[in-house]
């Protein structure tokens, strides 16, 4: 199975990029991961809210597949702990599916069409995070649930 994060927009921060960079490559001793960063949308100040959240809704469904398990990090999703997420990792992981999308979506959110074509939603937090900060702390979850279910002792209850 494949782990792929897809956002909107790109990581600009060095030292976020950095830690990124990290755990992606630790990730690499587990499973298939990878970001895919869509372009932000072109005139985006011209735009409603509303406008903005269906085009970013219109690449992001563009990326995903007819069998993909896709996942919103969305404020409103359940809040599992590092076991809780590593769970429902494994449960990806033995779903057959080839591949499980978390989704981090624009500034507003996401479109309803999104919200529709989504299995579920994960929070990290009743708090909110800039999207590049977002990435940084789902690829280290990423990682610590990997150590979880491997047995390994990067994860200290």
């Amino acid at each position: 199975m494949e782990i792929t994060l897809l956002t909107i927009g790109k990581t600009s921060t060095a030292y976020i990029q950095t830690g990124i960079d990290e755990y992606c490559k630790r990730l690499k001793r587990y499973i298939q991961f990878s970001i895919k960063c869509l372009p932000d949308v072109r005139n985006a100040r011209s735009l409603s809210e509303q406008q903005q959240k269906e085009a970013e809704g219109n690449q992001i469904l563009g990326e995903v597949g007819p069998s993909d398990r896709v996942v919103l990090l969305d404020e409103r999703g359940d809040m599992p702990t590092s076991r809780g997420f590593a769970e429902f990792i494994q449960k990806g992981m033995l779903s057959g599916r080839k591949r499980l999308v978390f989704v981090v979506g624009g500034p507003y959110g996401f479109s309803q069409e999104v919200y529709a074509r989504a299995d579920s939603k994960i929070s990290f937090s009743r708090m909110t995070f800039s999207h590049e900060m977002i990435r940084l702390f789902f690829t280290e979850q990423v990682y610590r649930a990997m150590t979880i279910l491997k047995g390994e002792p990067y994860h200290h209850d």
